[in-house]
């Protein structure tokens, strides 16, 4: 099969060294919408180089390059259609703020393949350091659909649950007509994102954005409503991708907030707030 578990798994890592500047982070700050309004402080901190602080997603694009699903697919063992792939979900967990410039080093594995029946689900683990130590540590899980069945583990339970009582903070957040176009910029060229024709065919009646756009967009929904736009303040961000996002939709993010950590369910205004992102949350200390 197109997915060959064993050699998948026994695969040495594969190590890159990476690099990124001031330029980039602005970069990926404006691809998931950072800067509106542009003279605003707050804004600011993620387009103004003399002031500028790094939202930890950033992570997922920094050294540019093939992002975790695409980079899934050319590891040993594996030899699927890009057409039948889709990014199912992403953690991460940052070691300590992530410096505006940085030579670095990043080591790629599979570490994980379950069979869910009717997808192979690739589990990538992303782990990068630089002179001072660790920075991230990084999984993204990769749906393959059509290559499950084989009688392999099924991993673990997507979580179900849902979320009790009103939110404590719902905000929404306007998605450009061109984001995806603007963030694919980051490194992330998967025509599912800009060609009618490559998402017609992957079952898609348009582009649609990047989950980990969405992803990004969340995350600083988050720390501007509920971490004083503190970014140094998250510790771990952790979404499945529940559905798609099409770029000119609205995203409704609402927030529950704990003990250190906020539970985050997103849906698309436009579609009924047909979900995008769940069992998310992001963990982070106290200021």
């Amino acid at each position: 099969m197109p997915v060959d578990t064993a050699r998948a798994l026994a695969a040495a890592p594969r190590t890159t060294e990476i690099t990124w500047t001031p330029e980039d982070v602005q970069l990926y700050h404006l691809g998931i919408g950072a800067g509106v309004p542009a003279t605003d402080p707050r804004e600011l901190r993620y387009t103004l180089e003399s002031r500028l602080h790094v939202l930890p997603s950033f992570a997922t694009v920094a050294g540019g390059g093939a992002p975790g699903v695409i980079a899934a697919l050319s590891m040993p063992g594996v030899d699927v259609d890009l057409a039948g792939v889709l990014h199912g979900g992403q953690s991460l967990r940052v070691h300590r703020p992530l410096p505006v410039r940085a030579a670095a080093t990043r080591t790629d594995r599979i570490t994980a393949v379950h069979d869910k029946g009717k997808a192979a689900v690739l589990v990538l683990r992303s782990d990068a350091a630089d002179g001072d130590g660790p920075l991230w540590t990084a999984e993204a899980q990769v749906y393959v659909r059509g290559e499950g069945g084989w009688g392999g583990d099924r991993g673990p339970s997507a979580d179900a649950r849902e979320e009790q009582g009103a939110p404590d903070r719902t905000v929404e957040r306007p998605v450009r007509e061109d984001q995806a176009l603007l963030y694919r910029l980051t490194g992330d060229l998967n025509p599912l994102h800009a060609d009618p024709g490559f998402a017609r065919r992957a079952g898609f009646d348009r582009p649609v954005l990047h989950g980990l756009c969405t992803y990004g967009m969340t995350l600083k929904a988050v720390v501007d409503t509920l971490l004083d736009g503190d970014v140094t303040r998250v510790r771990s961000w952790t979404a499945r991708f529940t559905g798609v996002t099409y770029p000119g939709e609205t995203l409704r993010i609402r927030m529950w907030l704990g003990d250190g950590t906020v539970r985050v369910a997103v849906g698309a205004v436009e579609r009924g707030d047909a979900p995008v992102l769940a069992g998310a949350t992001v963990e982070f200390t106290r200021g």
